[in-house]
Parts: C-alpha cells; sequence; structure tokens
C-alpha cells in the first residue's frame, strides 16, 4: 500500500485525504496548527460560540459525496437545512430587501422592497449565470486544466465553441450595469466578486454566473454551524485510518531524481511515495522546496482581499436581522479603489455580519446574538493594522447603529479579532489574502497554479490558492481533482 502524506488539513486536506484511502492509500495528515479545518474552525468566549472563517454554505452534496464514497450515510454524520431567505441588503439610504432562493418570493421583494414592475431582466439574468456555470462547471471546476486530455473531450469542445457567451470580455460592473440598470441591483450583482476576493471593476463578467449557487441551487446552514462540516470529515477520515499529526509543522518537502520522496515535520524525515500540498502555494515553494525554481510569474500575481473580522457577542436580538446580512457602502467603486489601488480601508466600508444563533440558539446565551462582523480589506502590505483596525471599528459601529436605529456599542459584551496578520499567521494564507490570488483578469482562471508539479513528479497541491480557487466549494473540488490526478499518474 503506497504512502501518501499531506501538508495542511483545510477542509481541501481532509476532502483529498478522504479520497486516496478510499482509492486504497495509506494516508498522513500533518497539521502545524493544534486543530484540523484551517480556515473552517471556530472561536468561543463568554458563552459565544462563532464560526471563525467561512459563512457562506453552498453546494452540499459535495460534502455528503464524501460520506458516498466512503460507503457511509452522509446523515449519520451531517446535516443541514435550506434557506428560504439567503441574505438580508441594506443600503444606505435606507432601502432594504431581502433576496430568496424561492422565486415567486424573490419577484415580490423586488417589487415591493424596490418598485420594480417588470421583474423579468432580474430572471433573464440569473438564466445566463445558470447556462455559465453548467456550461463551465465541468470544464474550469470539476477538472484540472492543465493536462491535454482534458481538452479533448465533449464537454470542453463544447465550452470553446461557446466561448464568446460566457462574459470574458467585459467587467462584472459592465454586463450588470447593461443588463439590470437599476443601481440596487448592480450593486447586488457586484457583490458576488467578493466571493473570490476580486473586484467587480476588474473580474470578468464570467463570474457573473456565482449568483446561480444561491438563487439557482440554494444557500443552506449546516446543524451545527459550519465548523460541522469539518468536525464531520474529520471523523469520517479518522475511521477510514488515516493518521493525523498536530502541531506538526512542515519545514521540508523532500526530493530526489525520482521526485517527491517525503517531508520533514518537527525536524524528523517522514518517507512517502506522494506529497500533496494543502498549505498557500506561495509559502509551499517559498519555504518549502528550497533549492527548486519557484514560478515567479504565478507567485507575483496581484493577491486577492482580505477581511477584518469582529467577533461579537450582543446582548439583545434584532428581529430585522437574519443568519446572513449586508449593509452596503454608499459609493461601491471607490470602496474597491481603496481595497485593490490604494490598500488601504474604505471610510464606509460594506458591512457583513453573519448571526448563527439564529438558527442555532446554543451559539450565544439567551436574549443574545454571536455577530460575525467582517469587512473586506486589502491584504497584507505593511499597514498599521492597529490604527486601521480601531478607526475601522468606529465606522462600523457608527453605520450600523445608524441603520439599525440602535446604539450598538453598548451592547457588545464579548470580542475577539481577525485580522489579515493573524489570518496569515493561523491558516499560512500569504499576505493574509484569503483566496490567493485574485481573478481581477479576464485570463485568472487559466493562471491560477495547477495541481500538480510539472518540474517534481509526485507533487501535488490542493486548496484554495490553487486551481480551481478559493471557497468550500472549490475546495472540494481541488481534492477531486488531486485524486484523479493520482490515480491516473499511479496506474
Amino acid at each position: 500500500m503506497k504512502q501518501i502524506l499531506i501538508i495542511g488539513s483545510g477542509i481541501a486536506g481532509i476532502a483529498t485525504s478522504i479520497r486516496l484511502a478510499c482509492a486504497g492509500y495509506r494516508v498522513s495528515v500533518y497539521e502545524a496548527n493544534a486543530y484540523p479545518g484551517g480556515k473552517l474552525s471556530e472561536i468561543t468566549g463568554s458563552g459565544f460560540r462563532f464560526d471563525a472563517g467561512p459563512s457562506l454554505f453552498t453546494l452540499p452534496h459535495q460534502v455528503d459525496e464524501l460520506f458516498t464514497l466512503a460507503g457511509k450515510n452522509p446523515v449519520d454524520y451531517f446535516n443541514y437545512l435550506q434557506l428560504e431567505k439567503t441574505c438580508c441588503y441594506f443600503f444606505d439610504d435606507g432601502v432594504c430587501f431581502s433576496a430568496y432562493h424561492n422565486q415567486e418570493l424573490m419577484a415580490a421583494e423586488l417589487k415591493s422592497a424596490l418598485g420594480i414592475s417588470d421583474v423579468s431582466p432580474f430572471f433573464n439574468y440569473l438564466k445566463k449565470a445558470k447556462f455559465r456555470y453548467e456550461l463551465t462547471a465541468p470544464i474550469f471546476i470539476r477538472h484540472s486544466l492543465h493536462r491535454l486530455n482534458n481538452y479533448t473531450n465533449r464537454q470542453t469542445l463544447k465550452g470553446i465553441a461557446n466561448a464568446w457567451r460566457i462574459g470574458l470580455w467585459d467587467s462584472m460592473n459592465d454586463e450588470n450595469k447593461q443588463a439590470l440598470k437599476n443601481p440596487y441591483l448592480v450593486q447586488y450583482f457586484n457583490r458576488f466578486a467578493t466571493y473570490n476576493g476580486s473586484s467587480p471593476y476588474k473580474a470578468p463578467a464570467l463570474l457573473n454566473m456565482i449568483p446561480h449557487l444561491e438563487h439557482g441551487i440554494g444557500s443552506f446552514f449546516p446543524v451545527g454551524g459550519m465548523h460541522q462540516i469539518t468536525q464531520s470529515l474529520y471523523r469520517l477520515a479518522k475511521e477510514l485510518g488515516i493518521t493525523f499529526y498536530f502541531n506538526a509543522r512542515v519545514q521540508q518537502i523532500l526530493t530526489n531524481k525520482s521526485g517527491a520522496s517525503g517531508i520533514v515535520a518537527n525536524n524528523k524525515e517522514i518517507a512517502a511515495d506522494y506529497v500533496v500540498s494543502n498549505a498557500d502555494v506561495h509559502q509551499t515553494y517559498r519555504r518549502l522546496l528550497p533549492g527548486h525554481r519557484a514560478p515567479e510569474k504565478i507567485l507575483k500575481q496581484e493577491k486577492s482581499s482580505s477581511a477584518l473580522i469582529f467577533y461579537w457577542g450582543i446582548n439583545r436580538t434584532f428581529a430585522q436581522l437574519d443568519l446572513h446580512n449586508v449593509f452596503f457602502s454608499s459609493d461601491y467603486e471607490a470602496e474597491f479603489d481603496c481595497l485593490f489601488n490604494k490598500k488601504s480601508i474604505y471610510h464606509d466600508p460594506t458591512v457583513y455580519i453573519n448571526i448563527t444563533s439564529k438558527y442555532n440558539q446554543a451559539d450565544a446565551p439567551a436574549g443574545c446574538e454571536n455577530w460575525f462582523v467582517m469587512i473586506n480589506v486589502p491584504n497584507n502590505s505593511r499597514q498599521d493594522w492597529d490604527a486601521e483596525i480601531k478607526k475601522a471599528k468606529t465606522q462600523i459601529i457608527k453605520k450600523l447603529s445608524r441603520l439599525l436605529h440602535t446604539e450598538i456599542e453598548p451592547l457588545i459584551v464579548y470580542e475577539s479579532v481577525l485580522d489579515p496578520r493573524s489570518i496569515e499567521q493561523k491558516t499560512g494564507s500569504f499576505a493574509g489574502a484569503l483566496y490567493g490570488n485574485t481573478s481581477n483578469n479576464m485570463f485568472a482562471a487559466f493562471l491560477r497554479h495547477k495541481n500538480f508539479s510539472s518540474k517534481i513528479n509526485g507533487l501535488y497541491f490542493c486548496g484554495g490558492s490553487v486551481h480551481p480557487g478559493g471557497g468550500i466549494p472549490l475546495c472540494l473540488n481541488s481534492a477531486r481533482i488531486v485524486a484523479q490526478l493520482i490515480n491516473e499518474d499511479d496506474t
């Protein structure tokens, strides 16, 4: 039985370990932290529990698939609810509306909240998003772009024939303004660029397929919170005989003339037939592969945005808020200009609030709510973060107090903070960039690092910093791709 070593136990690392164990390999996972999950972890304090990282859950069948692959019944490990209301949106002028998965509810909301009489452009937009997703997902998401045989199948040829329809040349914002006209809807759909840390004013209109995940397929809430994704998959991995080593920082990937031959962890050499890095690709080359040439063009590409997150225990409840809530900035373009050009935090940032206690009451004491309060910020390029955090907190509290007609600061009874520095420290994400490289150009999908090394046989890559990208669904697909590649290469 061949030995595979995986560096990192993020969601992609755990999923890769499960797929490879099911394929008959002996798998060990080495994790620098004392816990599994990477960004998908949790924070607790003063009776409050917070999901520390990703808060949006789509495509739950990708998690179910791992249990099914292992011959298990998913509901014995992991359960979730489909959300009727996907998110509440609050605009700076006082206008607000809720987004729904159900088309009838969505149409009614557009008419009543935004005064839109003709809702057909909205739903035509979603049809286009569905077309793009179904056309491109089999090509760009579920398979490697870097193996010739993936360009000769029927789906890829269909995608190439329809390339002119997928939106590579216009920006998301340009297409949204033309298709929707209504400024509230333009800002709403522009927001989806943040799902991979990009700017809607630079990213290609291809990314306008992202809303299909919420409107066409749906948003979900894992019973017990997002951390249950990690916990359930970790439990499955252990049952499959996968060995996890925590507090085990990998210091080097060992190589010989044949390729990757193992790792050095905690100053100990461990041999392997294959090595999979779930670490950030930038850190993998700079720190773990001394003496090997790094792909400089890829590593020097523009990095995605990061996040500043306040975990606030709030000692009252807000009926107007739901699980997901967004408070938009008054000038979205100026906000993204600050993020990506000025590398600073906009004075009126868009604020996202996730409140899992709306669905899981145990996450907060009675009569309280657990607020995960996040704004998009630039990645770490030596800003004065202590000063930036202090200023941003003041701005956020002022904005929320005005729009919720309640003084927020006196209600905060617990606080923890995560910023680009601590994101990098805890997760190894270079510069605290949440999604590796941005998608701020038309070729971004083709420019991510591939899932294998063409120079070092037996070395593979999974996770948000490589193909197909960041976020839970894409990370799970990177695990699928790596398992496919190893199975192919091992025959």
